[in-house]
């Protein structure tokens, strides 16, 4: 009832360093992760939290160790109706929107969970998402590069973005997209 979440620097294709490590417990009314250096779970690098228990357009405050915010996320939910759309913001940097880049794949997964029995299985073709910035410009991807265990590569393409808020995304895209 728990998912674990290991993050590494690429190492030409490869898992490098772990940089980040996190579990979520499943079915809580009101989410909260925190994000460790490593699987000791002695130091906080950042965490995401929920503002609200039950708002579909609610947003997640991203904070440091101490606290300070880092950024924050949200879901829109208006658009995520046919094809899911995150906003992600980083005070005095800006904003950036991320949706599924395939928007057939992206609707072919929401006619699955209405499937009886079928749409219990996790969906079985890869998605990916995309963030830019207001004018187009590439901020980071997000790619699943896996379907039994989720792997993904999040290359990021705008060297000003704080890579914890990149990570808080990556991980709530995984962790809250399929509810």
């Amino acid at each position: 009832m728990t998912n674990r979440y290991e993050v590494f620097v690429d190492d030409n294709g490869e898992p490098g360093e772990l940089v980040g490590f996190a579990e979520q417990k499943k079915f809580k009314i009101k989410e909260r992760i925190t994000v460790y250096t490593d699987s000791s779970k002695s130091q906080v690098l950042f965490e995401f939290n929920a503002r609200k228990a039950l708002d579909l357009g609610s947003g997640y405050d991203v904070t440091d160790a101490n606290g300070q915010l880092i950024g924050l996320f949200r879901k829109d939910f208006a658009k995520s109706l046919l094809r899911s759309t995150w906003h992600l913001e980083q005070p005095g940097w800006g904003k950036t929107t991320g949706a599924e880049r395939n928007k057939w794949f992206a609707g072919v997964r929401r006619l699955w969970q209405w499937i009886p029995i079928v749409g219990e299985a996790p969906f079985p073709m890869r998605y990916h998402f995309d963030f830019t910035t207001e004018n187009g410009a590439p901020v980071f991807s997000v790619d699943k590069k896996t379907w039994v265990r989720d792997h993904y590569l999040v290359p990021i393409q705008d060297p000003g973005v704080d890579r914890r808020l990149v990570v808080a995304q990556a991980v709530a895209l995984d962790a809250l997209q399929s509810r």
